[in-house]
């Protein structure tokens, strides 16, 4: 058992020793512009969601002007690409795409982790209380999208939607001007486009809010969907339906952004968007779930692979961290007064890490963690180290309470008994304890291994291209939302019950055969 566990720390130590520890202290008061290793250009860092089309969505090729998007073999292609391609041609930067979830955005631009939000977002008075905005640089109206079969489809007038269950995207100031529609039910927000596109092919939603581009792209990529432009309409203000790039209070680069902006005239923005449409248009057809994973399986492929990494990784180190912590924890009173002093402030640190790390989300850890560090100590940490970081210390400490549980449940009399040979209690817990605390913790090793690959996909917020995050990249692309989310259950299925049944295996080779009877047969024969 010892060798095993010794293996155990060895594999975890090797792991470790790998990961891309790499602390880079930002620089220009937390800006992330930075010069190349000639120092003759800078890059401009822009977030984006990568997958609301058309404004911004991921592709498996740099097909039609597509750029790469930063730490993935996926590119970004959309109006919002092709935007922020022409602003770094202008102010000869490199361009890098960077891959976040819309809530990521503003805490991305303000730690400084991006340099700009080109990402279809309006800049209303809410947004410029926390971050800055350049010029517009495209204008639309709302419209409703619903289903093409039901009694809304016809609507003329916002009274039309009377008693409808209309939604929009989360944080946005589409969600707020449903209530102008009378007698409405005002459903609850959803977190992205694809979750309200499922909404609405399901039943669950009547109608979700959206600007015209998005809508002309629901209507022409599937024929489930109809777009609806109200004669009286939403009343909004015009920041509400503007769209413009958001930067970090106080950036420098606000006046070159907008000297760029302002040489491409409204003429040159919808023939962007009318092309960007025709091109999106032109990558949506009638595939089936097998087309839609062949033609889709470089991004399955890369986010299985990245959510298998950092759940062994995560739950590896973890589980050295529970069997400290754990340990820690259940360290009898000492006699000596001052040793006894400092196991008891090691256990109040490790009391408080337990419940504080349990009684938080681990979205709400990945948010403090990745652009906390960046926004107040000007230490950059990659989105994947932090991932390994945030999933280690969050499983880290529920393993610190299955351990602490096995070490109580071993008996008494063994503790007394291995005190009553003279062992110390380092040599009782790391000889006697320990082994058998190991053994009985697999199944919920095992448990825990399994929760952290559902768990990653929480990742997404803090730009890791985890299995969920890549699954939406390809339903916002290819509006194929059903088909897609069947292969990606298919694959967490597949995942979870392999990892069963190798944890099985574990446990049976570990148990042993449980027969005692060719051990005593020649125990016996020894004798004589």
């Amino acid at each position: 058992m010892k060798k095993r566990i010794m293996v155990v720390l060895l594999v975890f130590a090797t792991v470790f020793s790998i990961l891309p520890v790499q602390f880079v202290n930002a620089s220009n008061e937390g800006q992330s512009v930075q010069s190349d290793e000639q120092g003759k250009r800078k890059t401009l860092r822009v977030g984006m969601e990568a997958a609301y089309a058309p404004f911004n969505w991921t592709q498996g090729d740099d097909a039609n002007g597509a750029v790469p998007i930063e730490g993935s073999e996926s590119f970004a292609n959309g109006y919002d690409v092709q935007i922020a391609k022409i602003i770094a041609e202008k102010l000869n930067m490199d361009l890098i795409i960077v891959k976040t979830e819309w809530d990521g955005l503003s805490p991305a631009v303000q730690s400084g982790k991006i340099d700009a939000i080109i990402a279809g977002m309006s800049p209303t008075a809410e947004r410029k209380k926390q971050i800055d905005f350049t010029d517009n640089y495209y204008h639309s109206n709302l419209v409703l999208v619903t289903r093409k079969d039901n009694k809304y489809a016809k609507a003329r007038f916002l009274g039309d939607f009377e008693g409808a269950n209309v939604v929009a995207q989360l944080n946005t100031f589409h969600d707020k001007v449903i209530d102008q529609i009378p007698g409405v039910h005002h459903g609850e927000p959803m977190t992205d486009f694809s979750a309200m596109r499922v909404a609405i092919q399901s039943g669950k939603a009547d109608a979700y809010v959206a600007e015209r581009p998005e809508g002309i792209s629901a209507e022409m990529a599937s024929k489930d969907f109809k777009m609806v432009e109200l004669e009286d309409g939403f009343k909004t203000k015009p920041e509400d339906t503007s769209i413009a790039i958001g930067l970090k209070k106080g950036s420098e680069l606000l006046g070159p952004i907008n000297k760029a902006l302002s040489e491409i005239s409204v003429e040159q923005q919808i023939e962007i968007m009318d092309n960007i449409i025709a091109i999106q248009m032109g990558k949506v057809k009638e595939n089936s779930i097998w087309d839609i994973a062949v033609n889709n399986k470089d991004l399955f492929i890369s986010g299985t692979i990245n959510t298998i990494i950092i759940s062994l990784i995560g739950t590896i180190i973890g589980l050295a961290i529970g069997m400290i912590v754990g340990i820690i924890r259940t360290i009898p009173k000492l006699k000596n007064v001052i040793s006894n002093f400092i196991v008891g402030m090691l256990k109040v640190i490790a009391n408080i890490y337990v419940q504080v790390i349990r009684g938080t989300p681990m979205m709400v850890q990945s948010m403090i963690f990745y652009y906390g560090l960046q926004q107040f100590f000007d230490i950059d940490v990659s989105p994947m180290l932090s991932a390994f970081i945030i999933v280690s210390i969050n499983t880290g400490a529920y393993m610190a309470e299955v351990v602490r549980a096995g070490i109580n449940s071993i008996d008494k009399g063994q503790v007394e008994a291995a005190k009553s040979i003279g062992m110390s209690h380092i040599q009782t817990m790391s000889n006697v304890i320990l082994p058998q605390v190991f053994k009985n913790i697999i199944p919920n090793v095992g448990n825990e291994f399994i929760v952290n690959i559902k768990d990653t996909s929480v990742l997404n917020v803090i730009s890791v291209q985890e299995l969920f995050f890549s699954s939406k990249s390809v339903a916002g692309s290819n509006f194929k939302f059903f088909e897609t989310y069947i292969i990606t259950s298919v694959i967490y299925l597949a995942l979870t019950l392999s990892i069963t049944g190798l944890l099985y295996m574990l446990e049976k080779k570990l148990r042993g055969s449980g027969s005692y009877k060719m051990i005593e047969k020649d125990v016996l024969s020894s004798s004589n």
